[in-house]
């Protein structure tokens, strides 16, 4: 049996339509997805509770999908089953997003739990190579999205975001703990104007199982009111949400989006 271990936005649901059996689905507390009610929320301090729960369920595989914000500790709230687990907890809530999910899946996989990634049950989610849409990207633009794929080799190493923005070969902003929203917003008022490329990709070594990066037609919304000229994906390491939705997102705002080979 299959749980689902749901976070924010439309990754979840979009999962479920693809499943052919309904899978368990819990949520933590306050980050519930879009069109779906939990079959349980919890809290991080009832961690082991929920592992118990799982197992007596006969739940064998899990799968993350949706984001969440990193959890603060309520000591006050730890109970009986997860005061084992606290220091791996306090362990993997200081270190990078990737330490932390990789510390998060070992507990479940000591538990007896099979981690499954989001693409293994919709494989549409990593589109092929190739550009999708009527502008196409330029020389320069070619040189910033290999530019932007170094610089996140680099910082992906430090475990420091998956997206960033380079123009004329120098870097706009890089993603960091806000997320990618958060990034774009920033440039919306950019004193140089317009242009340059949105890069996203996996970090290098990232356990592909959990946490691979997602774009939709928000992000391509996003990028067009940061005057950008268009999206760059790595190929097999960002999932599109309804691909032909953002294909369509983006010929409407003008921008090329591009499935890169790394």
């Amino acid at each position: 049996m299959l749980a689902l271990i749901a976070g924010e936005g439309k990754l979840p649901a979009v999962l479920v339509e693809n499943l052919p059996d309904l899978p368990h689905i819990a949520s933590l507390q306050g980050h519930d997805p879009d069109h779906l009610v939990p079959d349980r929320r919890f809290r991080i301090e009832e961690l082991g509770t929920l592992l118990a729960e799982f197992q007596a369920l006969g739940i064998t595989e899990v799968c993350f999908a949706g984001s969440i914000a990193r959890p603060r500790i309520d000591t006050s709230r730890i109970d009986a089953a997860t005061e084992p687990l606290v220091p791996r907890i306090k362990v993997a809530l200081e270190k990078g997003d990737d330490g932390a999910l990789r510390e998060v899946l070992s507990i479940f996989e000591e538990a007896g739990m099979t981690i499954r990634a989001a693409h293994e049950f919709a494989a549409a989610l990593l589109p092929v190579h190739g550009v999708f849409t009527t502008r196409k990207p330029s020389s320069q633009n070619e040189k910033d999205a290999a530019r932007a794929a170094d610089v996140l080799a680099r910082t992906g190493i430090l475990d420091i975001g998956q997206s960033c923005v380079v123009h004329h070969g120098q870097v706009l902003a890089i993603e960091g703990q806000f997320g990618t929203d958060w990034m774009l917003a920033s440039l919306e008022n950019r004193p140089d104007g317009r242009g340059g490329v949105f890069y996203k990709a996996a970090k290098p070594g990232q356990d592909r199982r959990i946490d691979l990066p997602t774009i939709g037609v928000d992000t391509v919304a996003r990028a067009a009111k940061a005057g950008l000229d268009g999206l760059v994906l790595e190929e097999d390491g960002v999932m599109v949400l309804d691909l032909a939705a953002v294909e369509r997102a983006a010929d409407e705002c003008g921008l090329f989006l591009w499935v890169r080979t790394p």
